[in-house]
């Protein structure tokens, strides 16, 4: 059977079927076609993420041993600003996306309404850095981080069409050219002009190409898969027309936006619990120990990437599990991925506390290494972080997208009344705490509304 979505009559089409629905348009798109296992998918994910988080870090590491810690920190002030922003006006479409099994949307919904929000983020991002009282060169380089997000925004929909159809092979091969691509430009540029801003502006050049090569190419082939089953002309024309060609619908956007909006609100405050800290870094202490703290914390980077593929992975067969109704294997799947998080964590504060300064003076300079105590800090944070992710996957996997919203308000307040008791009083040791008593407060408040999901699972 393949499912259609209940739109007016010349608006429908067929939407892509299930793997096991394809049958022979397998012969005509055998690359696009097939979603591929747990396993595969998470390999994949897992090599993707781990490629892409290296060469991240490696602009950091650029940053750091080419510039200052000042230049460090205007970079991070520039993410700071951004990312909460991009975060709200993305709604987490990506997983609405792969947690629609029922196909309730197009994916030219998905991709109009975030063409729309990027626009005015974008517009946000511009008035907040115009009335701040940076300089102009911090200004520009907020503007520059901006401009790059947006393109990231629109790859994330094609990444959640990919994830939709569990061929997150596509995903990861995007983020190991766009890593690799991210690392020379920037790094290049700013080698040859010792400008951070210039720097930035490489970052969205990598960007935009592979959004406009790849991203674009492949979510084609899989629409084409869609198209072909229904009949409809499918050559490399009208498969450019069938990403391109949006469908501009009030009334069908609106009700995306309203059912994604709690998830937006969730997403800009975590991405919120994560930057607080850091304005009040920028504010007490200056850019050059923000630049610091935020070489350290990019040591959570590598279990936040394995976190982050089993996660991508999992979801979309925890939804599976759950509107299917099987209870025990969701259960079964949740509490393993809990498990791994708490090993990852347990891993990082031993590495952190036994080696350090060794590795900060090796991966950036002496004057990081001063402030290692801070690294095992940021490392139990990251354990308790890790457990509470997955948390949090599970009940987007569930569907619970309102409860997230009052939830992370909660913890919200929480950290920017801690942030502000301890940073100015202990500096960067004092933001790590931060952090560790957030995550920690965290796990039982997101546990309790799991149980209350398994309390009313759904009956098939």
């Amino acid at each position: 059977m393949q499912a259609t979505v209940k739109l007016p009559h010349s608006m429908r089409i067929q939407e892509t079927p299930l793997p096991s629905d394809i049958g022979i348009q397998e012969e005509f798109y055998p690359d696009s076609a097939r979603g591929l296992s747990l396993r595969c998918n998470f390999l994949w994910t897992l090599a993707g993420n781990v490629v892409y988080a290296a060469c991240q870090w490696g602009m950091l590491v650029v940053l750091a041993k080419l510039g200052s810690p000042e230049m460090v920190g205007q970079f991070a002030l520039g993410l700071a600003i951004t990312a909460p922003i991009f975060m709200f006006s993305n709604l987490q479409l990506r997983a609405v996306q792969a947690t629609d099994a029922r196909r309730e949307y197009l994916f030219g919904h998905y991709l109009a309404l975030r063409l729309l929000t990027v626009i005015l983020a974008f517009l946000v991002i511009g008035g907040i850095t115009g009335l701040s009282s940076y300089s102009w060169g911090t200004k520009l380089v907020i503007l520059a981080v901006g401009l790059a997000k947006a393109f990231e925004a629109v790859s994330d929909v094609f990444y959640g069409l990919f994830q939709q159809h569990e061929r997150l092979d596509r995903i990861a091969t995007s983020m190991m050219i766009k890593g690799p691509l991210s690392l020379a430009a920037l790094g290049s540029v700013f080698y040859l002009t010792g400008s951070m801003f210039w720097g930035a502006l490489g970052l969205v050049a990598a960007w935009a190409v592979v959004l406009l090569a790849y991203d674009m190419y492949r979510g084609a082939q899989i629409l084409a898969v869609a198209a072909s089953n229904s009949g409809r002309n499918t050559s490399p024309l009208v498969r450019r027309r069938l990403v391109l060609q949006l469908p501009w619908e009030p009334a069908t956007l609106s009700r995306l936006a309203w059912l994604a909006l709690p998830l937006g609100f969730v997403m800009m405050v975590i991405s919120l619990k994560t930057n607080i800290p850091r304005y009040f870094i920028e504010h007490y202490l200056g850019e050059r120990q923000l630049g610091i703290f935020a070489a350290m914390a990019y040591f959570m980077m590598a279990g936040k990437q394995v976190v982050g593929a089993l996660g991508q992975s999992a979801t979309p067969r925890l939804a599976k599990y759950y509107a299917a109704g099987r209870k025990g294997a969701m259960f079964t799947l949740l509490v393993k991925l809990m498990l791994l998080g708490g090993l990852l964590g347990v891993a990082g504060v031993l590495v952190a506390l036994m080696a350090g300064k060794e590795i900060l003076t090796l991966v950036y300079r002496a004057e990081y290494a001063e402030k290692a105590g801070v690294l095992a800090w940021l490392m139990a944070a990251a354990g308790i972080y890790y457990i509470g992710v997955f948390l949090g996957f599970g009940m987007t996997a569930a569907r619970y997208f309102r409860i997230q919203a009052p939830l992370n308000a909660v913890t919200l307040l929480l950290i920017t009344g801690v942030s502000a008791l301890l940073i100015p009083r202990y500096g960067l040791v004092g933001a790590a705490w931060v952090a560790c008593v957030v995550y920690t407060v965290e796990i039982p408040l997101k546990a309790w509304i799991m149980a209350h999901a398994f309390k009313h699972f759904p009956v098939n």
